[in-house]
This record gives C-alpha cells, structure tokens and sequence, in this order.
C-alpha cells in the first residue's frame, strides 16, 4: 500500500505538469489567434482574456515549484535530499525568517512549509523505529532529527534502541539460565551493563555532555536495572538452595563491578543496585540459613550434596573416644554447612553484607549449643530452646562423654569457625588492595570490631553451654551426696562437733568442700585425656565449677535461712568454718591456674553475708576472728594434704573414706609448709597447675589487672 501510495503521488504530480503545459499552451494559442484575428474581435475578447491570464500566470510561483518538490522528495523518501534542501530554504527565505507582518499568501507558505517538515520528521521516526535498523543508519536519522530541531525525540529513539537491543539479547540468553543457575547473573549483568555503557558513549558522541540527556541516560539505566533485577529474581533457584546464594552472591560482585566503571562516565548506580538487591539477597540468606539450622540440628536432610572436609574429621575426632560418634558427625556437619554456604560468597557480598551474615552464622552456632545443651543430663532451664525437644540425636552419660561435647564446641568456636570466617574476610581484603578502591558510595568492608564483636557473641553461646553444664555438674554433686559430706547449713553448726571439735589443732575444709576438691580431680584427670592439648578450656572449665559452687551457696535461700533464723544455735568456729571454706574454693581456683574475679566477689560477699548474721546475735565480731592471711596458709595447707591424702588413691569415686578428718595424722604442720607443695609433681595432672600457684595473694582481692 505504501509503495501504491507513493506511486499515485508520482502520478498526479506528473498530470500536474501536463495540466500546467496545457494551460500555457492554450493561453499562448489564444494570444495568437487574438492577433491574427483583428480589431474587430479585440473588443469582443478582452474581457475573456482578462480573465483567462488571471487564471494562468504568467509566470510560475517559486514557492509552489519548491513545495511540489519537496512533496516529490517526501514522496519518494529521499529523506536527506528533503533535509538539505527544507534546511537551505529556512537559511535563504526571507518569508520564513521574518514572523513578523506576514501576508497571508506569506504565512500560508510557512504554514505548508512546516507541514513538509512534520511528514519529514515522522519518515525520520519511522526509519530510527525499524527493527533491522542497523547502527550507522540509526545515528544518520538521529543527526538529521537533531538538524530538524528534534534532538530531545532523538535521545529518546536512541534510548529506545538500545533497550530493545538489551531486550532482544536476554530473550536469547534466558532458556540457557537453567543450565548455569549460579553463574547466570554474571552473563545477564554483562548484557545489561555493557548496553548501558555503550549507550552513554553513543550519547556523548552525538548530543554531546548536556546534562539534561545525562540525567535521560541516567534515568533511562535505572529502570533497566530495575527490569534486570526482576529477571534475576524470576530466574534464580529456589531461594534456600546453595545454588540460589551463589547466583545471589555473583550477582552483586558482577553488577557492582559494572557501577564502578560505569562512575567514569558520570553514572553512579551502585546506591540503585543494592536497594534493588537487598531484598533479594536477605530473603536468600534468611531461607538458606534456616535450611542450615535444619540440616545442623538434624529434623531434615540436605537436598543438596556438602563436601564434608577431612579436616573437620581429623580435628573433632580426637577429642571423643569414637571418631564415628553422632556428636563427632553433627560438628562435622555443623562446619561442612557453614563453609559451604562460606564459599559461595563473593568479596563484595561480604563487604555490603557481611555484617548480616556474621550475625546470622552466630545465631546458627547459637542454635547448635542449644541442641548440645539437650544432649547433657538434667533438665533445661532455657526456654528459648523449646523447639529443640524432640531433636536429640545422642545423650552424653559420662563425664568423659559430656567433656567431649563441651571440647568439640570449644574446638569449633574457638579455632574452626573462627578461621573458615576470617579466611573469607582476608579474601575481600586482597580485593580491595588490588581494586585500589570501591567507588566513592561503596561501604568500607566490616571492620576488626564487628569481627570482634562476632567472636563476642559465639563465645556467649559457648558459655551458655558451659554454665548449664557447669550448673547441672553441681546441682548432681550437691544433692546426690548425703550424710556428713552433704553441703548444708548444717556443717556449721555446734551440733556437728565431729568437724568443729579439732579446729584449734588441725582447721581443714568441711568435707563438702574436700569432696569438692576431689570431685574435681577426678574431672581433671578425665579431661586431660579428653581435652589434651586444650589447657585453656580445662582451666576456664575448672574455675567455673568452683564458681559455680559459690554462686549457688550465695543463692539458696534455704541454706542462709538456716543461718538467719533466731533458733538457730550460732556459734563462732561455725563461722571460722565457712571463712575457711571460702578461702578454700578461692584457693581451688587459683591452684586450677585460672583465678577469677567473680570468685573473689562472691566468696567475700558470702563471708560478709556470713559475719553478719553472727554479728546480729552478738556470737562474733571482726576482731575475734584471724587474719586473712591465716585462712589463706589454712586453706593452701589444706589443698598440700588432700593431694597427699589422695596419693595411691585411683578410685573413680569419691568416700568418706578417702576425705580427711580432723584426726587423720597426715602431714605434720611443723615439718611440711605450703613451699612443700612444689615438690608435689605428681599431681600437675589437676589442669597441669604448677604448685607456685598457691604463693597468691593473702586476702580476696582480685588479683586480675
């Protein structure tokens, strides 16, 4: 039809011309005839020919000839000939440079003028809008709207064509997304990036640096980020897979690379990109660890394959007596799932979400001390671990058993997390060296103190599993013991004459508090062999126990009700008792090789909870007591004997009879002195302690800086 079209304009402009020959043929006949004629007719054909030449001029109107040829041009789409020749007459024309004091036969020349130039326009329209328009011709219609007056509806063509062309290129790429799910986001953001980039460099090149096409070009890449962030997401896998995270991750490392050197060219995208992305990124992050908290805890199994590391094996199976046991393989997979979801990160995920994952790996490990906590005996008293009641894979019996787990925990977050996590962070910072610089809107990468403030956090989760084992250790000692080495308010009392009668003579603990002490032996020798070469944790664990002891003694309401009832028979080697029992426990820890301060507090809290109770029935005052310094040697003494007393002794359980009693000629107080300790080596095995321990300090005071 178009091409009919054009062919029918040809042909009236052709019966134009012969109607326009016609006529001056005619008239020219007419004239001659008139002549040949004579006077007679003249008169008669004047008015005739009057006539006649107002219809035919005499000559042809340069602005019809003009117009008709432009139509011609126009008709046969001979869209430059057209530009040069509408440009060159709006140059020359007087008629059309003047606006002012238009004849009418004037301003209907410009009217029709600027008719022409509209059809022109929009022949242009049409060209820059075919599909198979190559480039160069795009840039040749671009020009010749620009010489029109029409450079704002050639940025906006221009912009059209390179998004249909980043539209055309991921319909191509996108049936192949399922045959590379984690590395897709690389190619889609190469495609989208790189149209973007050519796209400011083609603009530059024919509109120049006018800020009003930049900010076009700048909002024009923001909605095709938008478009591509969405196909990112309609194309991803199912967000709680592995897969899913990497694709995530690549994304982010690919698009932000393309935002740092789009920056040269005056485009700063990256703030754009990472709003858009962070839903995305958090929702995978969110599924993939609550897939992780499953698989740790054991209620599903992996959908996916995780490599387990042999490294992982060989560190956590020397610490149980069988390296095939269930708690040996839930620390293996517990790290073989946090460093696979560890790998799948790339330098700029960690460095615009590091934070979050940091915390989200310490609330996985904090989950994973829950499901160790149900493994120990004695009931829970965390409420926040409810959901853990029904997953609980293996139990830990012996005290070898529950050493184990606290030594695979300690071993995990204090060596095998920690690394695989620092390992990755070296990684960003060797990114960062070599890129020299992230752009001046990237975030700095997290710091040392949000590391820090990490390896806070998984220590807390620790602790909470060592309290609760510490707890129920001592709640089991204390209330599975009865009659004389049962730890009650009792002991302090006149009534019990058989631990107070040789005081002057022979002051040793109550044999609670030696029990105590022998208790905790044995749990030294057990775990040097479980926890050999971890001479830190057996210190911290140790010190614990026996700070746990006197956090409950200061706790129990039952025990000082004894104490602060009026009936109560109140008398003052009572009191020089449980002073020596303090000092005693105090002494424990600092013989363990790890003094604590909490210690200290709470023993001399419990002293002067103690003193005063005596005080107020007038039975004792501060001066009727000894010197700390007495109760220090006392207490220092007392642990020379037990170990003496222990000597030979290999019973794994604690009697009466492996106590000393106040009538039990041990050791000699004139021949044997504290110093006497340090030739004691048999008995280092009590968290490897050096008998110089004991030469501490004479009274409470916290000997920590």
């Amino acid at each position: 039809m178009q091409h009919e079209s054009i062919e029918l304009r040809k042909h009236i402009s052709a019966q134009g011309i012969l109607v326009q020959d016609l006529m001056t043929g005619v008239s020219r006949e007419l004239e001659e005839w008139n002549k040949s004629g004579g006077e007679p007719y003249e008169a008669k054909q004047d008015s005739k020919s009057d006539e006649l030449k107002d219809l035919i001029p005499n000559e042809v109107d340069a602005n019809s000839i003009f117009l008709e040829n432009i139509d011609v041009l126009l008709a046969e789409h001979k869209v430059e000939e057209a530009l040069d020749a509408l440009d060159s007459e709006e140059k020359n024309s007087l008629e059309l440079k003047n606006s002012d004091l238009l004849s009418a036969d004037e301003s209907s020349y410009k009217a029709a003028f600027l008719r022409r130039k509209v059809i022109l326009e929009d022949q242009l329209v049409e060209i820059a809008e075919q599909p198979s328009i190559s480039v160069v011709e795009l840039k040749k219609t671009l020009c010749a709207l620009i010489k029109l007056g029409k450079g704002p509806l050639a940025h906006q063509l221009l912009l059209k064509f390179y998004g249909s062309r980043i539209q055309k290129n991921i319909e191509v790429f996108i049936p192949s997304c399922s045959f590379c799910p984690r590395t897709y986001p690389a190619t889609l953001s190469k495609i989208v990036f790189s149209i973007i980039s050519h796209t400011r460099k083609e603009s530059g090149l024919i509109f120049g640096d006018d800020p009003v096409y930049t900010n076009r070009i700048v909002q024009w890449a923001e909605w095709e980020i938008e478009a591509f962030v969405r196909m990112i997401k309609e194309n991803a896998p199912i967000s709680e897979t592995v897969s899913a995270l990497r694709a995530a991750s690549v994304c982010v490392q690919a698009s932000l690379n393309y935002c740092l050197a789009l920056e040269s060219q005056g485009l700063k995208l990256s703030k754009l990109v990472l709003v858009l992305l962070h839903p995305f990124i958090e929702e995978v992050l969110e599924l993939n660890f609550r897939r992780a908290r499953k698989v740790v805890l054991g209620s599903v199994e992996p959908e996916e394959i995780i490599p387990f590391s042999p490294r992982f094996a060989s560190l956590l199976s020397t610490i149980t007596p069988s390296p095939d046991s269930v708690l040996v393989n839930s620390g293996i997979r517990f790290m073989s799932i946090v460093e696979d979801i560890l790998e799948q990160l790339t330098p700029l995920t960690v460095l615009h979400f590091g934070g979050n994952i940091l915390s989200r790996i310490g609330h996985l490990f904090d989950k994973y001390m829950d499901s160790l906590i149900k493994a120990l005996p004695g009931p829970s008293d965390d409420d926040n671990i409810t959901e853990l009641k029904d997953v609980v894979p293996f139990r830990a019996e012996t005290d070898s058993e529950q050493l184990s787990i606290l030594g695979i925990a300690f071993t995990i977050m204090d060596e095998l997390l920690p690394n695989a996590v620092v390992t990755v962070w070296k990684q960003l910072n060797g990114c960062q060296d070599s890129n020299d610089g992230t752009g001046e809107n990237m975030k700095s990468s997290p710091s040392t103190n949000a590391l820090k403030e990490w390896k806070r956090q998984i220590q807390h989760s620790y602790d909470k599993l060592r309290d609760h084992f510490c707890r129920q250790y001592v709640l089991a000692f204390i209330y599975s013991r009865e009659g004389k080495t049962r730890l009650n308010a009792q002991i302090y009392f006149n009534g019990n004459g058989d631990i107070l009668h040789h005081w002057d003579s022979d002051p040793l603990p109550s044999l609670p508090f030696q029990a105590l002490f022998s208790k905790l032996q044995q749990l030294a020798t057990v775990a040097g062999d479980v926890l050999l070469g971890k001479e830190k944790i057996q210190k911290n664990l140790l010190a614990r126990l026996t700070e746990t002891v006197l956090m409950w003694l200061s706790d129990e309401q039952e025990f000082w009700d004894v104490f602060e009832d009026d009936s109560g028979p109140l008398e003052p080697l009572g009191l020089q008792q449980l002073i020596l029992d303090m000092h005693f426990t105090v002494e424990i820890a600092r013989f363990a090789g790890y003094p604590s301060r909490h210690v200290h507090q709470i023993a001399s809290a419990i002293i002067a909870r103690a003193i005063r109770a005596f005080s107020s029935e007038g039975m004792v005052s501060n001066n009727a007591l000894p010197e700390d310094e007495w109760f220090v040697d006392a207490a220092k003494l007392a642990i020379n004997k037990l170990l003496l007393g222990a000597e030979g002794s290999e019973a794994s359980e604690i009697d009466e009879d492996d106590l000393l009693h106040h009538d039990d000629d041990v050791i000699s107080d004139s021949d044997d002195t504290v110093s006497s300790l340090s030739s004691e080596e048999s008995f280092e095995s009590f968290v490897s302690a050096s008998m110089g321990d004991l030469d501490s300090p004479s009274d409470l005071t916290d000997p920590e800086s």
